[in-house]
């Protein structure tokens, strides 16, 4: 175990910013109890361990990582500023609706004109373009939707395709593929992230409208760090255009820290509308998907299967409080069948708790949402920490929620630029274009240092099971 480090605080990613260690346990956020060093206690370290090691973060990933950072963003503005054109570049931001309400709350604002501050401050850095990534959100959507019915409808025949997990959270890819492996993997749902949606929208369509990709440096603020980590998969470079869908991922914390740096003052930055992709005029009307700080797949899916499947038209979906309030489950019953069961689990204690029970072969769902950070999105740990750092600062996510769901939802079903880029960018729903950008493969990636952990994970939880005894 010694190889494995887990003692050393780890700033890589968004769930390596804790010390732990075996003789250490840290506050259980959920019930608020310090844990004992009991099996339990070792149990959950061991679990949680995976993104807190030397086999996490390669060399080559850390290098990559690095590279995305303010400096980085500086240099890239910088040199617009210089005589040789030859190293300009088109510099775009995406920003993802989730970080808009944290920026809203700093700037006392409403999202709308928070919005309109913040893409006025970027064009005054020397941004061509502002977007925001409501429009690859939908087509993640989308994909996951269709995704889950031609699983459903293969369950009978296929054991590898229920549950489905989703795939928008980094966090949780990265613990499935280096921790769980196989076990999950195949049931991993392919629809990319609304990060790298965007990052294909910008770097293939986008691109084919305004200039060529090596000319365009491409900014994704987002709420968490791992959205760094997602961003330098090797699966989302692109051979053809010699270049990464995401150029760089700034949290939306290390934007507020440029803005204190610039020292500029919000109410004396101009209003400026975000761009439309579609290249369209006017100020877009900002709105968000269904759920209460994420993208809302769990919803979409549930609604569109419910009618897709078997007829149901949902209105309103009703939620059951299993372990917390992000251990949530809902169902879809008539006559007293359950004809449909997902479940919402976020936070690395409570996908522990969903591990535990996959394990003993008791997991009812299918369909689970699963997100690394408790609350969901919003609370990211790249702008919900408190300004002292390390604690999630409760009231600050309290007055981002609130923030977020006081925009309108608007479905991406209804979406017509979704329409217009399925035809005209991507050849058809169904067609080879189509797969190859909105889709991508999970597998299995599992070291020898985490199988020296999973097997500790198999004695402790032996242990544990002989006392209950």
């Amino acid at each position: 175990m010694s190889e494995v480090n887990i003692g050393r605080r780890k700033e890589k990613c968004e769930n390596c910013t804790k010390q732990v260690s075996l003789g250490l346990y840290e506050k259980d956020e959920v019930n608020g109890e310090v844990p004992g060093s009991s099996v339990t206690a070792q149990q959950q370290i061991l679990l949680s361990a995976c993104l807190s090691c030397d086999g996490c973060v390669s060399e080559e990933e850390s290098l990559k990582i690095s590279q995305q950072n303010l400096e980085e963003v500086v240099r890239v503005l910088g040199l617009n500023k210089k005589c040789d054109v030859s190293k300009h570049k088109v510099v775009v931001v995406s920003v993802s609706p989730q970080s808009l309400p944290f920026f809203a709350v700093k700037f006392g604002l409403d999202i709308p004109e928070a919005t309109r501050k913040l893409c006025g401050f970027l064009k005054s850095l020397g941004v061509q373009y502002v977007f925001d990534t409501t429009l690859a959100a939908g087509f993640s959507i989308l994909e996951s939707q269709r995704e889950f019915v031609q699983k459903f409808r293969r369950r009978h025949h296929d054991d590898q395709v229920l549950p489905m997990f989703t795939s928008s959270c980094p966090g949780w890819i990265r613990y499935a593929e280096r921790v769980l492996g196989s076990m999950v993997t195949p049931h991993i749902c392919t629809a990319r992230s609304p990060q790298q949606i965007m990052g294909c929208l910008v770097k293939d369509y986008f691109t084919k409208q305004q200039l060529s990709p090596d000319k365009l440096y491409h900014i994704v603020v987002a709420p968490c760090f791992d959205k760094k980590l997602e961003a330098v998969r090797d699966e989302f470079y692109n051979s053809l255009l010699e270049s990464r869908d995401i150029d760089c991922v700034l949290t939306s914390g290390e934007v507020f820290h440029m803005m204190e740096q610039t020292k500029v003052s919000v109410a004396d930055l101009d209003s400026v509308p975000l761009d439309l992709v579609l290249g369209e005029e006017g100020d877009p009307a900002l709105a968000r998907h269904l759920g209460r700080g994420s993208e809302g797949f769990l919803e979409h899916i549930f609604k569109y299967a419910a009618n897709e499947l078997f007829g149901l038209d949902v209105k309103e979906i009703t939620y059951k409080t299993l372990r917390n309030r992000d251990f949530l489950e809902v169902c879809l019953e008539r006559d007293g069948e359950v004809l449909l069961q997902f479940a919402a689990v976020y936070g690395f204690r409570n996908i522990q708790t969903l591990v535990h029970r996959m394990r003993n072969g008791r997991v009812p769902y299918h369909l689970v949402e699963v997100l690394s950070c408790p609350g969901g999105c919003v609370s990211g740990r790249g702008q919900a920490e408190g300004e002292t750092g390390g604690r999630l600062d409760k009231a600050l996510v309290q007055q981002m929620e609130e923030a977020y769901n006081s925009l309108p939802v608007k479905l991406p079903d209804t979406n017509p630029g979704l329409h217009i880029l399925y035809q005209d960018w991507l050849e058809g729903q169904d067609s080879t274009h189509a797969n190859t950008l909105l889709h991508t493969q999970y597998t299995q990636q599992i070291s020898h240092v985490v199988q020296l952990l999973q097997m500790f994970w198999v004695l402790g939880h032996c242990a544990l099971t002989m006392v209950e005894k």
